[in-house]
């Protein structure tokens, strides 16, 4: 529920959420809240607060249609009606009622707002065609729209810049080979569940022969003491080697740390830690190439954790040990101070990001591991959990957007040249069909270059 990416210990009088989950032992909990203030119930609280408070992008096409489709109708009409009206009781010559009125039909047809009425919609449609193709689905053709304004992307960290698993990520001041150390670890954390045990197993790479062990002890909270091959293996944190009065190495890296003594004397020690995304470094970079301002990560883990990955990934600002509220808080602090038409994106994974994917101008939710809460929270998902993905979606947009404004500004010039033409008379309905018919099809064919985004 907070988005911590290690076990931690708890101790008699602290205070943990509902989220929270036991991995070993038996742990005796006093329920201080009803279920109506609990963390979940706040949670769906939360979103549905958020939701109400988001803003919508207003469509173009309803409120120019409101304005545009009287205005032409009337001026048609008074393009039949006043001229013969003019000619016949103020400059006392012939009506010529045919003429004006073929010059009325003439107008309407140019008129006609089909090149901006289906362009506009299929160059979104297809922009959000083109993206579902590199794995992002967009939810509506208004988020395709907040995304080319967005300028700022906040990030949780457990699950979308790292990959929220334990892996063995370092080997340090060891006597032995880096194999064996592992190896005798592996043989000594067999018989356990904890899944720093089961980060140990996987880095040994095969299934543990448990003939070679025996005599385990663990010891709670400090680790396990056991014999590999007839040898004594102590494996465990900086208490086991306190008790067994062993001096070891502090070290300086981040994660878990297990110390290792074999026959007594101190072998080195093993990290364990959430393994950062492959591309999350490069996410960073191309985000700052596609116009974001600012990156900033919010996650509920250790500030340590926290400030060590955000330094390593090159993000601008990091806020810690953050529950779902206080993430939420902190979004709209910073949708307070964004400059202008400048949109915030979110993107998260966990049911604790549900209300701050909400509460943004955009939520971006990690759809391969990403909580069902996440996923119907966010407007975009990223199908293959690639934080690359955010920049490509951006880029995508932006095209999108640019055609969109192209499609206008040709359906919208021609038609007002062609009608200026058709009221003087020089315009006849060859002309009029292509200002709209032939404008459509040119929009449209501009429209479909929306799909075209792999070399983005």
């Amino acid at each position: 529920m907070t988005g911590e990416s290690l076990p931690r210990e708890v101790k008699e009088g602290d205070e943990i959420i509902s989220g929270c989950i036991n991995m070993t032992g038996v742990l005796k909990i006093q329920t201080t809240k009803e279920f109506g203030e609990s963390t979940v119930s706040k949670i769906l609280d939360l979103v549905e607060n958020a939701s109400s408070r988001k803003s919508k992008s207003e469509d173009f096409i309803s409120k120019f249609a409101k304005i545009y489709t009287p205005a032409v109708c009337y001026s048609a009409l008074a393009l039949a009606v006043l001229p013969p009206v003019i000619r016949m009781f103020f400059m006392d010559v012939p009506a010529d009622w045919g003429v004006w009125i073929y010059r009325a039909l003439t107008f309407l047809v140019i008129s006609c707002p089909c090149a901006l009425v289906i362009s506009i919609p299929l160059s979104f449609f297809a922009g959000i065609g083109g993206a579902s193709q590199e794995g992002v689905l967009v939810k509506g053709s208004n988020y395709l729209e907040i995304l080319s304004q967005t300028r700022y992307v906040v990030f949780d960290k457990t699950g979308t810049l790292t990959q929220g698993v334990f892996e063995v990520n370092g080997i340090h001041h060891n006597e032995i080979e880096d194999k064996k150390l592992v190896e005798y670890a592996a043989l000594a954390e067999s018989a356990s569940s904890h899944p720093i045990s089961k980060s140990l197993q996987r880095a040994y790479g095969k299934e543990p022969d448990r003939t070679r062990v025996s005599d385990i002890q663990e010891i709670s909270g400090n680790g396990i003491i056991a014999k590999v091959d007839g040898v004594a293996v102590a494996a465990g944190n900086a208490k086991l080697m306190k008790h067994l009065n062993i001096q070891h190495i502090d070290c300086h890296q981040t994660g878990t740390i297990i110390h290792m003594a074999i026959d007594g004397k101190y072998a080195g020690h093993i990290v364990i830690s959430d393994v950062v995304k492959p591309h999350s470094k490069d996410a960073i970079s191309a985000l700052k190439t596609s116009g974001v301002e600012k990156t900033v990560m919010l996650t509920g883990d250790a500030k340590k954790v926290a400030d060590q990955v955000a330094s390593s990934l090159g993000i601008d600002e990091v806020y810690s040990e953050l529950l779902p509220a206080d993430k939420v808080s902190k979004v709209e602090e910073l949708l307070r101070v964004k400059r202008g038409k400048a949109k915030l994106a979110f993107v998260g994974d966990g049911i604790n990001d549900a209300p701050v994917l909400s509460r943004a101008d955009i939520g971006i939710a990690m759809g391969a591991m990403g909580s069902d809460a996440a996923i119907e929270a966010a407007d975009i998902v990223l199908m293959d959990d690639d934080p690359m993905k955010i920049s490509k979606a951006i880029r995508i947009s932006g095209k999108c957007l640019r055609i969109v404004y192209q499609n206008i500004t040709l359906a919208l010039g021609v038609k007002f040249a062609c009608l200026i033409l058709g009221a003087v008379g020089i315009a006849n309905m060859y002309l009029a069909i292509f200002a709209d018919v032939g404008v459509m099809i040119l929009a449209v064919l501009n429209a479909i270059r929306c799909l075209f985004v792999k070399k983005l």
